[in-house]
Parts: C-alpha cells; sequence; structure tokens
C-alpha cells in the first residue's frame, strides 16, 4: 500500500517563497547592472532557486504529507530545511546582492551579542537536532499543527544560522577562521551523527505515533526509523564530509600564504 501524493499547497509558504524570490531577483538585478563590481552569475540565481525549490518540496509537496506516515520522509523534510535549503539559499548571496543591508547585516550581529557568535549557532544546530527527535516532542509536532510549524521554524532558523557561519559572503567580527570551521563541523557530525546511528540500529521504535500508525510500503514502524536514521548519518556523512575537506584545505592554503608572507616580509632588508 502506497500513500497518496497529495500537495497542501499551504499559502504561507507560498506567500513567503514568492516575497523571498522577488526580494532575491532585485537584488540579483541590481548587481548585475554596469559598473557594478564582481556581478553574481547564473550560478548563484540557480543556487537561490534551488533553495526555494527545498522550501516547497519540504513544506507543500507529497513529502510534507508523507512525512506524517514514514518517518523516514520526516526526515528528509527535516534535513531539507536544516541543510539542504540554508547551504544552497547562503551560497546563492554575493556582498553585491546584499549590499543595501550589509551595514545592517553587521549592525545586528554586533547588537545581539553571544547570539551572533558561532558557538550559538553550533548550540541552536544540535540542541534543535536533538530535543526535537525526543519521542515526546517528536510526537506532539506529529499530533499538533501549531507545535509542527514550531518545529519546521527552529530547524530553518538553526541551519541559516548554522551555515552562515561558514559560507556567509560577509566577513564578520565572529567570522571562524583557520581551523575553526572544522572543529565546528567535526563537532556537529559526531553528535548528530551519534542520533542517527541509534535511530539506524536501534532494535525497536521509539516513537508511538508511528507505532499506531499506518504502515506503507510494507515498512513496519522499526525498518521505517531504521531508514529514517540511516538517512540522516547519509546526509550528514556527505555534507559535513564535504564541508570539513573543503575547510582544510582551505585552512593549509590560508596558512602557506602566511608563511610565504612571513617569509618575504623576514626577508626585506631592513
Amino acid at each position: 500500500m502506497t500513500p497518496p501524493l497529495t500537495w497542501t499547497f499551504e499559502p504561507s509558504v507560498i506567500v513567503g517563497v514568492a516575497a523571498l524570490s522577488l526580494a532575491y531577483g532585485t537584488g540579483w538585478r541590481r548587481a548585475r547592472q554596469p559598473g557594478q563590481p564582481h556581478p553574481p552569475g547564473y550560478g548563484r540565481l540557480t543556487l537561490f532557486v534551488i533553495s526555494m525549490l527545498s522550501i516547497l518540496v519540504a513544506l507543500i509537496s507529497p513529502v510534507d504529507t508523507w512525512s506524517t506516515d514514514l518517518l523516514f520522509v520526516h526526515m528528509i523534510q527535516h534535513l531539507l530545511l536544516l541543510d539542504i535549503m540554508p547551504i544552497t539559499l547562503v551560497l546563492s548571496l554575493t556582498k553585491g546582492i546584499l549590499r543595501p543591508v550589509t551595514r545592517r547585516v553587521t549592525v545586528i550581529e554586533q547588537r545581539i551579542g553571544v547570539l551572533g557568535y558561532p558557538v550559538f549557532a553550533l548550540l541552536a544546530y544540535i540542541g534543535f537536532m536533538l530535543v526535537w527527535h525526543i519521542p515526546a516532542m517528536y510526537d506532539l509536532a506529529l499530533r499538533q499543527p501549531l507545535i509542527h510549524v514550531l518545529e519546521h521554524a527552529c530547524f530553518a532558523t538553526a541551519g541559516v544560522m548554522y551555515w552562515w557561519h561558514l559560507l556567509s559572503p560577509i566577513k564578520a567580527r565572529n567570522h571562524l577562521g583557520g581551523l575553526g570551521p572544522v572543529s565546528y563541523m567535526v563537532i556537529t557530525k559526531l553528535t548528530v551523527g551519534g542520533l542517527g546511528i541509534a535511530l539506524a540500529f536501534a532494535p525497536y521504535s521509539f516513537y508511538p505515533y508511528y507505532q499506531h500508525h499506518i504502515h506503507y510500503f510494507g515498512l513496519s514502524a522499526v525498518v521505517d526509523q531504521n531508514i529514517a536514521g540511516l538517512v540522516m548519518t547519509l546526509e550528514q556523512s556527505i555534507v559535513m564530509g564535504i564541508g570539513v575537506g573543503y575547510f582544510f584545505v582551505r585552512a593549509l592554503n590560508e596558512s602557506e600564504r602566511d608563511l610565504k608572507r612571513r617569509e618575504r616580509y623576514d626577508a626585506t632588508p631592513v
């Protein structure tokens, strides 16, 4: 038995995506006007489109309706909001696109204090993943629509904050440098990866909601949960693995450039 292909077409989601698209399109066109430095290309625009599609797939497509029946689909929904959407959204931005609000962003980061530090984003990312996967919280979100919306908002917000510190085109005062991004991501992988492994190899179902719900595709609640854990573990391994590799190589290159700069300085006659 398979679940029906139902689209929700939630108006608030569609209006939100439309508003973001209008704002981005305006900034993208302005940054490409003659005389503007480093105009964004179509690659940036494509990344933004992917980020918006991630929102639509997660919140109005059959992924949203299937998530109430299949835990592994619910996991896909979470990862779209926590990783795929934020990564592509932040990567779609450039200084040129953000130029009208760059100073405001910097001022906000300075005024919010500890909330603007990478450690807060790290704790929010890990914390929301752990808290919302507590069985009581998970089941509450599935049974109460408003709580489910709150859960989605938590994941999307934490995701944007987390990936902003790694991929932002604006170097803030709290910018992660050197091997900071590597440590940042390794801590995340070890913590969230542990949750994925626990779900993937658990011999029994953690979530009463799915235990007493219809079982599509012939999946028992335990097998459904195991698949969800594997999805989380695989996605985290790919995303965090690529990220750690990239930032490690970047740190080595920065270290090498600094060393050559010091050597040139030392070799300069006094």
